[in-house]
Parts: C-alpha cells; structure tokens; sequence
C-alpha cells in the first residue's frame, strides 16, 4: 500500500473544488440547515474564488493518494495568506480533507505530518488551525497531535454564527 503527496497546480482546480465540496458535505451537512450548506458551499467553492486561492503566494495545496486513488488534500497558508494575523513565524493548516472512503486510514495524520515538515523546512515556530467547536472528532485528533485551544472565532454558515476554535502547537 502506497501513499503518495503532491503539490497541486492550476489544472488540479475541479478536481480540488469537487473533493472540497464533497468532504465538506460528507462531514457537516447532518448537522446545518441545507439552505446553509448550500450558501456556504456555493461562496466556499466558487470556481473564481477556488481559483484565486490557488494562485495566492503563500497558499499552497497538496494532494494526497493511497494506492493510486485520490483520497483527499491539504491547504496551508504562511504570511500574509493565512484567515487570521498569527505572525511570520506561524503555519496555518486550512484544509486537511480526506474523502469519507479513506478516513480511518492515518491519511489525516499523514497529511499533518507534512504540514510540520513545511513548517519546520520554513522555520516555523508554531502551526494553528481553525475547526468547528462541534466537530468533536477532529477536535480529538488535533489534540492527538498536541494542538491546543488558544482562542476561539465567529464563522458563519448560511446565516448561522457558528464557534471555530483556533488551535495552536508550538514547534519550537
């Protein structure tokens, strides 16, 4: 069994919108509205918007594949590309998706692992995240990883104001 991680491009954008959009669906839409889902996904993953965030410097995107399959992606931001100002010495990993079929497979650990290889290859002092307060399994795992709670924001689905907790580890 492989697995394998690579960095994406400009001709990787449907393919990136099409997974995002359906992992997205797959982990929230029991627990929103479907008019919520469906605004949030529809500003999310608008293929312009998808398409900026590619070509953003200091975003950058990573397949990954397991056994030749695509089973999810990766999104970090350094600088002034990451949600929220944490400085020059963080890491945020954004979007660490794995497709429902491959989940429980260590391809989300695998997937953060990288994310700390990039962060410690750019002398990154401390990598942070943002998950939903009610998102209890990926909560858990983050903190399997020594993620902390080190504040919380508003984020909003359709019109509901829902908490993202931010979630820090230090590297150094």
């Amino acid at each position: 069994m492989t697995t394998t991680i690579r960095k994406c491009d400009i001709q990787d954008l449907k393919t990136l919108r099409e997974i995002g959009i359906e992992t997205f669906n797959d982990t929230f839409a029991e627990q929103n509205k479907p008019e919520n889902m469906h605004a949030y996904l529809a500003k999310a993953f608008d293929e312009k918007k998808f398409q900026q965030e590619l070509n953003t410097p200091n975003s950058s995107f990573f397949f990954i594949s397991h056994n030749n399959q695509l089973a999810g992606f990766l999104k970090v931001n350094v600088g002034t590309a990451q949600s929220e100002p944490m400085g020059d010495d963080s890491l945020e990993v954004e979007r660490i998706y794995v497709r429902k079929s491959f989940k429980r497979m260590g391809l989300g650990k695998k997937l953060m692992n990288y994310a700390f290889e990039l962060a410690n290859q750019q002398a990154k002092t401390k990598i942070w995240l943002g998950v939903w307060e009610k998102n209890t399994s990926a909560i858990l795992f983050y903190e399997q990883q020594g993620f902390v709670l080190t504040d919380k924001h508003s984020f909003w689905m359709g019109d509901d104001e829902q908490i993202d907790w931010i979630m820090t580890k230090s590297l150094a």
